[in-house]
């Protein structure tokens, strides 16, 4: 899958794009769950392009080995579960590619977002925290920072000052509130800087971090 681009639905908000944001969805949807968003982050005048890939169809554990989309196999919803370390390092080069794809169509790494929710925003925060490039940001919503105890070694030294945004709802009953913190903690404990948000509200998406989600990504492009 490394040299196949991942099918993906795309959508610009102005022409000639100068800055794409991937947006990695959460397990079980597809590149269309956050398509309803972009008319609402208002971010015009801007020309980004939004990159909304599809995730591979596979067995799904922790739903009885169910196929449905997923960027890896989950085994269960606690901080004990073990994790598919070998599934998560196989996309990688899968995601890279797109960053390199948009590379390729004129847009440069610095004036790219890695974003995803849920499984997709631990997807983007781990390839997002060891890739080679700089990044204009790395963005996880309602999500976790997987294989954190290689986190430290594998980094990589252009993305350790680019500009991370985290949020959770603290009523999250898939992902605890303790993901996100404990996830934010480490990460600010190894020395990034990261802006936090926390909402009063389940596995979702609120006004409220719209509203957020859309300054960052304007300070940032």
């Amino acid at each position: 899958m490394a040299n196949e681009y991942l099918s993906a639905l795309e959508i610009t908000t102005g022409r000639d794009p100068d800055a794409s944001i991937i947006w990695l969805h959460g397990l079980g949807a597809d590149g269309h769950d956050f398509e309803p968003l972009v008319p609402e982050l208002r971010l015009e005048p801007l020309a980004i392009r939004f990159v909304f890939p599809h995730a591979p169809i596979r067995p799904v554990t922790l739903n009885g080995g169910l196929a449905m989309p997923a960027w890896y196999d989950i085994n269960g919803l606690t901080s004990a579960a073990r994790e598919d370390e070998q599934g998560i390092r196989e996309m990688v080069p899968t995601i890279e590619a797109l960053i390199r794809r948009e590379r390729e169509r004129g847009i440069a790494a610095s004036r790219v977002v890695l974003a995803g929710f849920s499984q997709g925003g631990a997807l983007a925060l781990h390839v997002g925290l060891r890739y080679a490039e700089t990044l204009a940001g790395i963005m996880g919503l309602s999500t976790y920072l997987p294989l954190r105890a290689q986190l430290k070694r594998e980094r990589h030294a252009a993305n350790e000052n680019t500009p991370l945004f985290l949020a959770h709802g603290t009523d999250d009953p898939v992902l605890d509130f303790s993901f996100g913190t404990s996830s934010r903690d480490l990460l600010r404990e190894i020395g990034y800087s990261l802006e936090w948000h926390e909402y009063a509200m389940p596995h979702a998406v609120c006004p409220q971090e719209i509203a957020d989600v859309r300054a960052w990504l304007l300070g940032r492009l």
